[in-house]
């Protein structure tokens, strides 16, 4: 057995082959105290309609793990970007700008990013380990929608509809 038998295919050939799958981007949200924090993710999926279950995964490295994986933080929030909203993903994925060019608001003291396709609101339900990330299982508590076109991720660019 190779080494690539006993760990699967390398890291890089897997990143650029689920690369070719097109995604949403997200900002998972939560607060560290009285300090909003903020991640993109484009790891997230709808599980279960009944009841309503929603994933995202994180990476172990990520302080948002270190925040989500606490007993302190029970909910977190999910914002789906809109196709203008480029530099948000960027600034929560360590390339940040101005904060004040973050569209915060609070839904009940969670913090989300407004201006988005969507917000959802979770209660953390389950904590998954999974080799370098970890899944976090969230039940929705709350939800709302606009028919703004979404901001999506392929092959390591944004892209737009249309």
């Amino acid at each position: 057995m190779t080494s690539t038998d006993s760990y699967g295919i390398p890291p890089y050939e897997f990143r650029q082959t689920l690369g070719r799958f097109a995604s949403g981007v997200t900002i998972i949200t939560a607060t560290d105290g009285e300090a909003r924090r903020g991640m993109t993710a484009n790891a997230f999926v709808s599980v279960s309609l009944t009841p309503p279950l929603i994933l995202v995964s994180v990476d172990n490295r990520a302080h948002m793990h270190g925040l989500l994986s606490g007993d302190e933080v029970t909910r977190f929030g999910v914002s789906v970007l809109s196709s203008t909203q480029r530099h948000l993903s960027d600034h929560f994925a360590g390339r940040p700008g101005p904060e004040d060019a973050v569209p915060w608001f609070d839904h009940e003291g969670l913090p989300l990013i407004g201006g988005g396709v969507a917000q959802l609101v979770c209660r953390k339900e389950q904590v998954i380990p999974a080799g370098d990330h970890t899944l976090y299982l969230g039940f929705v508590e709350y939800a709302r929608y606009t028919d703004d076109d979404p901001l999506l991720y392929f092959r390591g660019q944004y892209h737009e509809l249309g």
